[in-house]
């Protein structure tokens, strides 16, 4: 299951979407997390997953890797499409004794449900194609005007990347402390839920062990290269815009345009 996490990590390989501007990718998916909120009908959410679609096929990650990263919250996707299914009122389809399908909680549930899956792939289509230093030096670009309002946008980028970073490192290092367990004789799998919760307390101390180590060592590492904050630092490859940069976010205003069109006569 921990394997199963994508989120943070980042896939080795050349290709259009790789060699974009991270300042291009930030913005692009936050623009399209935005437009799966503004439209409520399935011709929008076909073109949001036809754009999709040819993204994943530019960026040359496999989509099994992308779709894996889903795994991680089919819990949370579960409840949420049940509590939408059972708790909106509306028109009655279906009574299951004290629970009832409306044909507005069918129609939210789906509509929820596709939300949260393009919005995982698609974040994870940054992360995927996306190294953190590219990741920090777009976001400090891409909030620099925030500067104006005494907001310290490096040290927030540089949170931010490393927040980002440690994800798959402490994923993988629960998964050795569990491994580890395991051939002592612990058991994760059998039980109710709250026996598994109860058995997964015994990693949270090795973990946190683990994790303040390493940010001890990161600080010590910093200090080393005598970091200290954003003021007067240059970038040895400073972020240019570039023609398929622009061609992106062309790509990205012909994107917004169609589901527009769409929404609008749909």
């Amino acid at each position: 299951m921990l394997r199963d996490i994508t989120l943070g990590q980042y896939y080795q390989t050349e290709s259009v979407i790789h060699r974009l501007d991270p300042r291009v990718k930030l913005a692009g998916t936050l623009l399209y997390i935005i437009s799966l909120f503004l439209f409520e009908n399935i011709a929008g959410y076909i073109v949001a997953a036809l754009f999709l679609a040819l993204v994943i096929g530019l960026s040359h990650v496999p989509f099994k890797f992308m779709v894996r990263g889903m795994k991680a919250i089919l819990f949370l996707l579960l409840i949420t499409v049940l509590f939408n299914l059972f708790l909106t009122p509306g028109e009655a389809l279906v009574s299951l004794w004290k629970l009832t399908i409306t044909r507005e909680g069918l129609h939210n549930a789906v509509f929820m449900a596709l939300r949260l899956c393009y919005l995982i792939i698609g974040s994870s289509v940054m992360t995927l194609t996306t190294t953190p230093n590219h990741l920090t030096d777009g976001m400090e670009k891409g909030l620099r005007p925030l500067k104006f309002f005494r907001v310290p946008v490096h040290e927030v980028a540089m949170i931010m990347s490393i927040a980002l970073r440690f994800i798959p490192i402490l994923l993988e290092e629960t998964d050795k402390i569990m491994k580890a367990q395991i051939a002592r004789g612990a058991d994760f799998e059998s039980g109710n839920l709250i026996k598994r919760a109860k058995a997964m307390v015994p990693l949270l101390v090795p973990l946190f062990i683990s994790a303040f180590r390493r940010a001890n060592d990161l600080a010590m590492a910093m200090e080393a290269r005598c970091y200290h904050g954003g003021e007067g630092r240059t970038k040895m490859k400073p972020l240019v815009y570039r023609r398929r940069d622009r061609l992106a976010y062309l790509c990205i205003l012909l994107y917004l345009g169609c589901k527009a069109t769409v929404g609008i006569l749909l």
